[in-house]
């Protein structure tokens, strides 16, 4: 990666040193502060006093999804930095360490992987319907907040160093909003001692389609698993073992910082194996994402390839640094065809030709404005409030506010924890 390259999506990221510079305008605001998204002074009266219990009434401010709207220079984002991570078991146990981590072992180029194999008799499915919402990411920053105190802080007193804590796959999500034509999302935002954590809630229409799912797309979703357990090994020096159990409550994730103009974010992301090459670069710069996807035969289908499926492939890989995608193209009998690998840096060039397609620059800057607008709207620091803000394709993102409710998602383990150590560490 060419760290000194700093607008361009090709090169990935801003280096270090001139990424926290604050780009502004003439006016003085941060160049991602865009006015569409800014309240006028009678708005920000009426959100510093939210009406009692329920949503707030004001739901007239919004922030366009518009594309031309943010097209724009690429934003500074700060090459990624892990700074910790964590496994969970087959019991979906926490631990703070890399017991899950797996090693990449590159298959031949037609391997002929069946990924049905297994699926009746050797798959231990993830309750879907358990939230776990911020939980484990909690978890980890109490293990860890001597790494996350502001400078100079005690770690027994500090506020994080950060804006907003959140997991990647919700970012991802913010990447792509400017082009989603199908899906809708919601996203709870509390703010806490300073900082904004951000969980996604399950929409109504997502509810309905984990419901109605059949046989067919539920065998479909072991497929993406399988292919993980042909090309992972337990140990540096071992082989994969397709004949054993896929357990997918099992998983290994980094927690990596960054900086998205003047937004410190703290992320977590699931990370599916590493390069086993002893001369591979330290993390997140080892790591591979794995991937499977409908062989391509037609030049209809390699557009769609293109318009739909690399979008979410680059926005969930180059958010924390990951540099390379594995792909097993499968027929329709579940049988990997073929693999290839897309570096992260290439993508916006396999899509320059495809007519009206998206754009990096896009995607960035619409999460930046996103988070500026969040900033705004979500003032009051009270773990119990939380602001939950709503999108659906082609439409404005609009918010309200709700108190002591069923959106509500910081733990009172993680609450009392923080704030007990703040309270004793200030008694006389």
């Amino acid at each position: 990666m060419d760290q000194h390259r700093s607008h361009n999506p090709n090169s990935s990221y801003q280096n270090p040193q001139s990424a926290y510079r604050r780009h502004r305008d003439a006016s003085g605001r941060n160049r991602c502060e865009n006015k569409r998204s800014r309240p006028n002074h009678h708005q920000q009266q009426q959100q510093q006093h939210p009406s009692g219990p329920g949503p707030n009434p004001l739901t007239s401010l919004g922030l366009s999804t518009r594309r031309e709207l943010y097209e724009r220079d690429f934003p500074v984002y700060k090459q990624p930095v892990e700074i910790g991570c964590f496994s969970l078991d087959s019991e979906r146990r926490f631990f703070n360490d890399d017991r899950q981590m797996r090693y990449y072992v590159e298959p031949e180029r037609t391997p002929n992987f069946d990924l049905r194999d297994g699926y009746k008799d050797r798959y231990i499915k993830r309750d879907g319907n358990v939230k776990e919402k911020l939980d484990h990411i909690l978890r980890w920053i109490l293990a860890n907040k001597s790494k996350l105190c502001s400078k100079g802080a005690a770690a027994s007193s500090c506020a994080l160093d950060f804006d907003f804590v959140t997991w990647r796959g919700h970012l991802t999500k913010l990447l792509t909003t400017p082009y989603e034509t199908r899906e809708g999302w919601l996203l709870a935002v509390t703010r806490f001692r300073g900082t904004l954590y951000i969980s996604e809630v399950e929409t109504e229409a997502a509810r309905r389609e984990q419901e109605n799912r059949t046989e067919r797309h539920e065998e479909m979703m072991y497929w993406g698993y399988k292919f993980e357990q042909y090309t992972c090994a337990d140990e540096v020096h071992s082989f994969p073992d397709p004949s054993g159990v896929v357990n997918t409550n099992e998983a290994f994730c980094t927690v990596v910082q960054t900086r998205l103009a003047d937004h410190r974010l703290l992320f977590s992301g699931e990370v599916d194996c590493r390069d086993k090459d002893p001369k591979a670069p330290a993390p997140p710069a080892c790591y591979v994402e794995l991937k499977t996807s409908a062989e391509i035969c037609t030049p209809k289908q390699r557009s769609n390839f293109h318009r739909f499926k690399l979008l979410k492939w680059w926005a969930q890989s180059f958010l924390p640094g990951v540099p390379r995608v594995v792909a097993g193209f499968k027929d329709d009998e579940g049988v990997v065809v073929n693999v290839d690998t897309f570096p992260i840096s290439k993508i916006s060039q396999l899509i320059k030709n495809e007519h009206n397609c998206w754009k990096p620059t896009v995607c960035m800057n619409f999460c930046c404005d996103f988070l500026s607008f969040v900033k705004q709207i979500a003032i009051e620091d009270h773990p119990s409030v939380v602001y939950l803000f709503s999108s659906e394709p082609r439409r404005d993102v609009t918010f309200s506010v709700h108190r002591d409710s069923q959106y509500s998602f910081l733990p009172h383990w993680f609450v009392e924890e923080m704030t007990s150590r703040a309270e004793a560490d200030h008694q006389p």
